[in-house]
C-alpha cells in the first residue's frame, strides 16, 4: 500500500515538474519533423507520464476554480464550446453524405458511369464510383465520433435513469461528478491509449506497439518513415482508412475533455446551488422549448375558459 501511494506522489510531481519544463523550455520539445522527435511523440502521447500531467493540470485547473469560481465557469464554457463548435461542424457531413449518395446512385444507374473526375485548382482525382460509395462509411463515422461530445452537451444521449429522478439537485451533481470521474474519464482514457498506439501502426514504420519502451522506440528511430496505410476492402474501393483511427483518437479526445468538462460543471451546481443549473450553457434547443406553444396554448384556453 505504501509503494502504490509513493508510486502515486512520485508522478503526481513528475507530472508538475513535466508541465513546468515543458512551459520553460519550448525548445526542448520533441521535433516530429525528425524520426528521434517523432518517435518521443509517440511514446509521450499514450505514456504515464503524459497521463499525471492530465491529471495535475486538471487538479491545478479544480483548484484555482474552487477559488475563483468565474475562471472555472471559464473553462466548462471553453470546453462546451469546443465540443459544440466541432460537433456542430461535423453534423455536415450527413448532408454531404445524402447528396453523395443520391449523385454516386443516379451516376451509376441513370447515366451508367464508373468513375468520377474531381479537379478544382488543376488538381485532378479520379476515382471509381465504388471507391466514394465505400466512402460514405467515413461520413458516418465522422458524425459519430466527432458530435458524441456536442451531443452530450446538449443532453442528447440515451439516459436510463433509475434513481436520477428521484434525488435532490446536490446528489444529482454529486452522482454526475461521480459518473465522470469513475465511468466517462476511464473509459475514454482507455480508448485513447489503444487508439493512439492503433494509429501510428498504420502511418509509420516499423510497427510500433504499447509495450515498446522509450529506449526500444528511440533503436527503431533511424529506419522510422511514413507508411500511411491505403489498403482497401476491394480493388477500386475507399483505400483512406487510416482516417478512421484519426477519428477513434479525435473521439477519445473531445469526450475525455467533455468528461472533464462535466466533473467542473457538475461541481460548480453542487457548490452555487439549484439557480447555477444550466448556466452560460448553449443549447440549440433548450429542454422544454419544444413543448412551450403547446403549454401556452393549453394556457390560454384554460384562462379562455375561466373567463366565459
Amino acid at each position: 500500500m505504501l509503494d502504490a501511494v509513493l508510486w502515486l506522489l512520485r508522478h503526481l510531481w513528475g507530472g508538475v515538474a513535466d508541465v513546468a519544463g515543458l512551459l520553460a523550455s519550448p525548445a526542448s520539445w520533441p521535433d516530429p519533423g525528425r524520426p528521434e522527435g517523432l518517435v518521443r511523440v509517440v511514446h509521450y502521447g499514450a505514456s504515464v507520464d503524459f497521463l499525471f500531467v492530465v491529471i495535475d493540470v486538471a487538479l491545478i485547473v479544480m483548484a484555482v476554480g474552487l477559488w475563483r469560481h468565474g475562471f472555472l465557469w471559464g473553462v466548462v464554457r471553453g470546453i462546451e464550446g469546443i465540443s459544440n463548435a466541432v460537433g456542430r461542424a461535423a453534423a455536415w457531413a450527413a448532408l454531404i453524405m445524402i447528396v453523395q449518395q443520391i449523385v454516386v446512385i443516379a451516376l451509376q444507374r441513370i447515366f451508367l458511369v464508373s468513375e468520377i473526375t474531381i479537379g478544382p485548382f488543376g488538381l485532378v482525382f479520379t476515382r471509381d464510383l465504388s471507391w466514394f460509395s465505400e466512402e460514405l462509411k467515413l461520413y458516418n463515422a465522422t458524425i459519430v465520433a466527432l458530435c458524441a461530445a456536442y451531443t452530450f452537451v446538449q443532453g442528447g444521449h440515451v439516459r436510463v435513469d433509475l434513481v436520477y429522478s428521484a434525488l435532490g439537485f446536490r446528489r444529482r451533481r454529486l452522482l454526475d461528478m461521480f459518473g465522470a470521474v469513475f465511468f466517462v474519464l476511464p473509459f475514454t482514457g482507455v480508448v485513447w491509449l489503444f487508439g493512439w498506439y492503433f494509429l501510428w501502426r498504420h502511418l509509420i514504420t516499423p510497427k510500433v506497439a504499447a509495450t515498446d519502451t522509450l529506449e526500444a522506440l528511440e533503436r527503431k528511430a533511424p529506419l522510422v518513415k511514413w507508411n500511411v496505410e491505403t489498403i482497401g476492402f476491394s480493388p477500386n474501393g475507399f483505400d483512406a482508412y487510416f482516417l478512421f483511427k484519426i477519428l477513434l483518437v479525435a473521439f477519445a479526445g473531445l469526450m475525455f475533455l467533455q468528461g472533464l468538462g462535466h466533473f467542473y460543471r457538475s461541481l460548480l451546481e453542487f457548490r452555487e446551488g439549484e439557480a447555477s443549473a444550466d448556466k452560460f450553457k448553449d443549447y440549440d434547443q433548450r429542454p422544454g422549448d419544444a413543448a412551450a406553444p403547446a403549454d401556452a396554448a393549453e394556457g390560454e384556453g384554460e384562462e379562455g375558459a375561466r373567463a366565459r
